[in-house]
């Protein structure tokens, strides 16, 4: 049995889909926390068992008969990711899964200006230790975060933002097929990944321009100052940690963490990964 964790998610739904093109469904496992948000998968002849990461007594159920187990990484903030993501590694190994392998991201490091990737580099070293083949995915920067950005862009034509630096945005669609091809089981991405990135980083600069063409008007991208941002960003009605969160992002970027490439992801999935161009006119698109 081939398990997905967090099959509900966006990244998670698409490697099953991606996955579901390789093997038969009755090879395939989910493990969410809400089986009836599954349901779905359930009628494709996906089995579905509810597991939370937050509370590991659920996974040994879930992640039962496990031949190979995919951990999506947790989507939570703060001292319990590292928890939840040390525990459903646990779980894999304790089910008798002959692989893990675990989404991380491409600037995992315990020194990270951005907290997820010390969360990252956790998680790898505990998954390394466990003694069990595994992969570590270091999935390039969800492209898709860019829509959180532009819709005041669109709005108004200033992209204000705080300074940042380049950024190799990359598209959930080709890190799903690489995840689903590497937990099939062909070899092609074993241990700590290099880079699983598309093939240009843009900084948010570069990104006005492109959304300036998809979109045919003109988008000036303006540099706030941090505090300047913090304070109208918690006044617009952001939680003060989630800005603190999303500021800590482009502390990281200005400090060149997401600024790398590598070919490896278009090496894997045999084809171009999707470019800015192409997600921002899908975002665009969806609104």
């Amino acid at each position: 049995m081939l398990i997905v964790t967090g099959a509900t998610g966006h990244l998670g739904s698409l490697t099953v889909d991606r996955l579901l093109e390789r093997v038969p469904a009755d090879r395939v496992g989910v493990s969410v926390r809400d089986a009836g948000a599954a349901a779905g998968l359930a009628r494709r002849g996906v089995r579905v068992r509810e597991g939370d990461f937050t509370e590991p007594g659920t996974l040994k159920h879930a992640f039962e008969g496990a031949e190979r187990v995919l951990v999506v990484s947790a989507a939570i903030r703060g001292a319990g990711a590292a928890a939840a993501n040390r525990a459903a590694v646990d779980a894999a190994r304790e089910a008798g899964a002959r692989h893990i392998v675990y989404t991380s991201h491409q600037a995992a490091s315990p020194v990270s200006l951005f907290p997820p990737q010390r969360v990252h580099a956790a998680t790898e070293e505990h998954l390394v230790r466990q003694g069990v083949p595994c992969t570590a995915l270091r999935n390039g920067f969800y492209a898709s975060t860019l829509g959180y950005y532009i819709g005041s862009a669109l709005e108004t034509g200033t992209l204000a933002v705080p300074q940042d630096g380049p950024v190799s945005w990359t598209a959930h669609e080709d890190l799903a097929e690489a995840a689903a091809i590497a937990l099939a089981g062909d070899g092609a991405l074993d241990g700590v990944t290099p880079p699983l990135t598309a093939a240009h980083a843009l900084d948010f600069a570069e990104v006005a321009g492109v959304l300036g063409r998809v979109t045919g008007r003109t988008v000036t991208r303006v540099v706030v100052d941090d505090d300047e941002w913090m304070s109208a960003a918690v006044a617009g009605g952001m939680p003060r940690a989630a800005a603190e969160f999303t500021l800590a992002m482009f502390a990281a970027s200005r400090n060149g963490e997401f600024a790398v490439t590598d070919p490896t992801l278009e090496t894997v999935i045999g084809r171009p990964a999707r470019t800015v161009h192409e997600v921002l006119g899908d975002l665009v698109r969806s609104r």
